[in-house]
């Protein structure tokens, strides 16, 4: 039966080549601009480290000055005091600063020009803290950090392009006129967004860093960051005493109770700076990765406004696409009714209209996933951070299908309801 009413729906559409096409066109419109959307907000929303997200925590102090104070203000970025007091205190599991700097690399003994790029300063937890993943070797010690020994990690990128691909643990990497000894390579690792840093705004996508070196190293090379805030006129070669905000600072905790003791604890120290004279507030907080990610808007509003406007769109194509079935539904009144006169029951009338709609659904779905294709191109050649991203997963192209049969189904509702309720008396009469 099921394939008879398929037959009939078929059969059917055939004969309106013109509505059929109508109705699949408007239909894939709707779909393709809210995949399109859709697909680009999930993408800058996502969970960069799915698996352990709910135990990375950032915390927020507020060491800004008196002056200049507004209510609400939230200050994402550490001074480098602050960050040591931290560290030195040891009281998460495990806790890493971070700075990104950019870079001019120098391969000794190469006849290869250098090679310009971003270096993440920060310590060894960095690595297990996140996850991050190794080719070759690992990360430095715990006697690196405080050392500050000339030690780097290069990303698999980098090793591909000046090492061949090879293992290049012990060879050396030249910034700032020191020599660095390379003591892991990574495997490839590029979190979405890359999330770790003080300021997302124009590289939280794409291609990661290139190096990875102790924090204490990278002050000794000199190495700077624009990710700077200060209140006093400073020179960035005094940033170990600047009053300024540069770091990043995360901590991993292991439970509910170690958040909770970590609160407590951010409290005390944000209170004893305050005695010291050092902070006027004691504001601090404890936000999750994901909750870090919504305060710092890694998702624009005009994303989320362009997914509302294209939802709304797609909401105007079921619309239509309900008028469309319902004009094709009265046309065929006297079908119907002399399909209900031989013995057709209200629910088979409904089964074949809703069919219908399936295979009206499934054919907007392929072409809503061509325009869906086609916006994405468009948006893979716009300068964002993003654009090189932005394809459609298995996961999307799921619910591409789905979003299209289940608007096709809900659009052709009312129509199915209309056909089943059609009198057949009144039809064969009126035949």
């Amino acid at each position: 039966m099921f394939g008879y009413y398929i037959d009939l729906a078929v059969r059917s559409l055939l004969r309106n080549k013109v509505l059929t096409a109508l109705m699949v066109l408007t239909l894939g419109l709707g779909i393709g601009a809210s995949m399109t959307t859709l697909t680009v907000q999930r993408l800058l929303s996502g969970d960069p480290v799915p698996e352990k997200s709910e135990r990375l925590f950032h915390p927020r102090i507020n060491p800004r000055p008196r002056e200049g104070y507004a209510p609400g203000q939230v200050t994402f970025a550490f001074t480098y005091i602050d960050v040591m007091n931290l560290l030195h205190e040891h009281e998460a599991e495990r806790q890493a600063p971070v700075a990104i700097s950019p870079v001019k690399v120098v391969l000794p003994g190469s006849t290869n020009g250098p090679f310009f790029g971003n270096a993440v300063l920060t310590t060894t937890d960095f690595f297990t803290m996140f996850d991050v993943p190794f080719e070759y070797g690992g990360g430095w010690s715990a006697p690196d950090d405080d050392g500050g020994s000339n030690v780097i990690v290069i990303a698999d990128a980098f090793n591909e392009k000046w090492f061949g691909g090879a293992d290049s643990v012990g060879k050396s990497v030249r910034i700032n006129d020191r020599d660095f000894r390379i003591v892991g390579v990574l495997k490839p690792w590029s979190p979405q967004p890359r999330f770790y840093g003080v300021d997302l705004d124009g590289r939280a996508y794409g291609d990661g860093e290139s190096l990875f070196l102790p924090l204490q190293s990278g002050l000794a090379a000199q190495m700077g960051t624009p990710d700077i805030n200060c209140w006093s006129n400073v020179d960035q070669d005094k940033l170990k005493i600047a009053p300024c905000v540069w770091l990043s600072y995360w901590v991993q905790l292991a439970d509910a109770d170690s958040v909770v003791r970590y609160k407590n604890y951010l409290d005390n120290y944000a209170r004893a700076q305050m005695r010291q004279g050092r902070f006027y507030r004691d504001e601090t907080a404890l936000p999750n990765l994901r909750q870090f990610l919504h305060d710092v808007g890694v998702v624009p509003d005009t994303v989320k406004l362009k997914t509302g406007l294209s939802f709304g769109f797609l909401l105007i194509c079921v619309v239509n696409t309900v008028g469309l079935l319902l004009a094709k539904c009265l046309r065929r009144s006297s079908e119907i009714g002399i399909r209900r006169a031989l013995g057709a029951t209200r629910g088979a009338i409904f089964a074949q209209f809703m069919i219908e709609a399936a295979i009206i659904g499934v054919a907007g779905g392929l072409l809503g996933l061509c325009f869906a294709e086609l916006g994405l191109w468009g948006i893979r050649h716009q300068p964002s951070d993003y654009a090189s991203l932005a394809y459609l997963n298995a996961h999307m192209f799921l619910m591409n299908f789905i979003v299209a049969l289940s608007a096709s189904l809900i659009a052709g509702l009312l129509p199915a309801w209309r056909a089943s309720d059609v009198a057949p008396a009144i039809q064969v009469k009126a035949g």
